[in-house]
């Protein structure tokens, strides 16, 4: 089976919902370390969007000055 790749936004939406559900007390314990270690996987995943955009984006300013 293959992993639907997640988007920035999505990743962001799911760790928005479930800080609010560890905020607001709506899960349980047993829950909690998974969730806990989702968000960490999640924050893993858009820490590297965000490194692989900004090398793209420095890479694509230094074609520009380049060009010049």
């Amino acid at each position: 089976m293959t992993k639907k790749k997640v988007s920035y936004n999505e990743a962001i939406e799911e760790i928005e919902l479930i800080l609010q559900q560890i905020e607001n007390e709506e899960l349980d314990v047993d829950d909690l370390s998974e969730k806990v270690k989702k968000v960490s996987s999640l924050i893993k995943l858009c820490k590297e969007k965000l490194f692989n955009t900004e090398e793209e984006v420095e890479k694509i300013l230094k074609e520009i000055d380049n060009e010049k």
